[in-house]
This record gives C-alpha cells, sequence and structure tokens, in this order.
C-alpha cells in the first residue's frame, strides 16, 4: 500500500522520507448505513500528538447526501439522521470499547478529524477503573448536533459542554474508531462534568443481535443486566485518579428513557443548527465551507496549511 509523506515547510508543500507520513490510501474497516460509504482514513501516528483522522466520501450516502471525491466533515456533513422514519441515527465512533486514548472530533479544526484529546501538552487518556479496561462500550457522537456553552440546561441547570451529543454504543461487536454505524436510541443519563451538562446517550447498533429486542432503557436491565450500573459508575469516578473530584448527575443518575433521549438529541439539533447560522466560530465550519471550495486533492493541501506541522 503506498504512502505520502507531508510536511509543512516554510515554503511550497513538499514530499519528505518516510518519518512523516500521510496515509491517504489506508482505510480503516468501516461500517455505515449503505455498504460501508464512508471511509476513515489516518495520519499520522496513533498515541502521539499528531495522530489525525478524516473522513473522505467517495460515493453517495443512503438518501441524504453525495459528496463524490470530496471530504467531509463527521461533525457538520454527515447527516443525524440514519433513517428518520425508523428513528436510527448515525453515530461516529471516536473510541473503541476496552481502549484508553480520549480520541475525539476535533470541532475547532478544519475538516474536523477524531484527533487524540491534549491537555497541558500531554496525551489523555482515561484510566482503567476496576474491573473494567479504558472504556466499557464503543463511545462517539451524532453528528450535527452541540451543546451550546451559552444555554443553561433547566434539567442540570449547568450551560453546555461545547461538543456534539456523545453516545454510548453498548452492543457485542468493538467497533473501529472512524466507524459510522446506524444507532438506535435506548436512553440517556445527565451527567454533570465539571459544572457543564453532558448528555451521554445510551444506544445500540441496528446490526447487532439484541438490537430486536432493546427498543428502551427498561430492556437494557433486561437483556443486560449490571450495564447501567456498570455505565452510571465508570462516569462517576473515571475522574478521581487524575486527582479530581466524582462527578455528579441530575436525576440521581437515573437514565431517562427512549422519548426523553430523543427530545434532548433534537433540542441539540437545534442548537447545531444555530451555530451554523449564526457563524460565531469561523474555524468549526471551516470545515463545511473548504468542501465546497476545494477539489480533493487541494483539500489536502489546504488540511495541512491550516494544522501544526505533522511529525
Amino acid at each position: 500500500m503506498a504512502y505520502s509523506t507531508v510536511q509543512r515547510g516554510s515554503g511550497p508543500w513538499h514530499i519528505l522520507p518516510s518519518n512523516v507520513v500521510l496515509r491517504t490510501q489506508r482505510v480503516t474497516a468501516f461500517s455505515s448505513a449503505v455498504d460501508g460509504q464512508y471511509r476513515a482514513v489516518e495520519g499520522g501516528r496513533p498515541n502521539t500528538k499528531d495522530y489525525w483522522m478524516f473522513f473522505p466520501n467517495t460515493t453517495s450516502y443512503s438518501l441524504y447526501f453525495k459528496y463524490g471525491d470530496s471530504f467531509i466533515s463527521p461533525f457538520h456533513d454527515i447527516p443525524m439522521f440514519a433513517d428518520e422514519t425508523n428513528r436510527t441515527y448515525n453515530m461516529v465512533v471516536e473510541v473503541r470499547r476496552w481502549t484508553n486514548a480520549k480520541m475525539e472530533i476535533a470541532t475547532k479544526e478544519p475538516l474536523n478529524p477524531i484527533r487524540q484529546d491534549i491537555k497541558k501538552g500531554k496525551l489523555r487518556y482515561v484510566h482503567n477503573c476496576f474491573p473494567h479496561h479504558g472504556y466499557i462500550w464503543n463511545y462517539g457522537a451524532i453528528p450535527q448536533t452541540w451543546e451550546d456553552p451559552s444555554f443553561v440546561d433547566t434539567n442540570t441547570n449547568c450551560k453546555g459542554d461545547n461538543d456534539p451529543i456523545d453516545i454510548c454504543e453498548i452492543g457485542y461487536r468493538v467497533a473501529n474508531r472512524g466507524d459510522v454505524i446506524q444507532v438506535k436510541i435506548l436512553g440517556v443519563m445527565a451527567l454533570v462534568d465539571e459544572g457543564e451538562t453532558d448528555w451521554k446517550l445510551l444506544a445500540i447498533d441496528v446490526n447487532d443481535p439484541l438490537a430486536k429486542d432493546l427498543n428502551d432503557v427498561d430492556d437494557i436491565e433486561k437483556h443486560m443486566p449490571g450495564m447501567l450500573k456498570a455505565t452510571h459508575e465508570w462516569f462517576r469516578i473515571y475522574k478521581i485518579p487524575d486527582g479530581k473530584p466524582e462527578n455528579q448527575f441530575a436525576f440521581n443518575g437515573e437514565a431517562k428513557n427512549r422519548e426523553f433521549a430523543e427530545k434532548i438529541i433534537a433540542e441539540t439539533h437545534e442548537h447545531w443548527k444555530a451555530l451554523v447560522q449564526r457563524n460565531e466560530d469561523a474555524r468549526t465550519l471551516e470545515g463545511s465551507r473548504a468542501a465546497e471550495r476545494h477539489k480533493p486533492h487541494q483539500l489536502v493541501i489546504f488540511l495541512f496549511r491550516t494544522h501544526r506541522t505533522v511529525v
């Protein structure tokens, strides 16, 4: 498989030796609504500060849009619904189950690649919370949603955390980072994380063997006993090893049902639409605008000119 090597220099872009790798041809295993038509492309080295992932689209996706060979933003360009009639949603997988690296959609980066979170110059990982290893579900976000940091949620009395709404996929398959999967919403927990509203959706991959049996939050305990308790406990304690206090919850930690969860999703979708309309943060929205302005080969150059040097 051929690799291209790209580095930002003081002058024009140029090809360099293989110490810097842009894997424009490497495609991770993938799942999506229609025959895996979204593909995730990696760049840099995993577990380094320069690791990133972005999404080129090569064919039309489901019934919503067609990008041809254009690059897209997983935050703005992938539709929230996979199938609105059947109430299934698209989920962008940021973190594989049983892994520790804190990967997330970079909402302020051009094209919004998946990056590992950095704090005080160090890559972030979640600690193992006994008896679990890393994240206990496939973890990610629903595109075209946004928890508005200026909006005080009446359920939590806290403002949003400035990110797409988080989602925990509780099925059996260990997904791949960058997968776009169709999920059925089952419920939601209202986490209050360091004074911010941080909703945690609970969902099941529609292709999971248990999907036909799981339709609401009460079905989780029936068919996956212990999952709700483990999820609550994990979110409560996972920051304690970093010297932080345990997280708090609204509703005394109770997981609310599917109807309530979908109302929260709809609310965050409206906040996302308002963000796009206001165009308050040009960098956040640059991914979508760039996809309209540039051809794919130009987008690669555009991406790296607006990022830090890839090393």
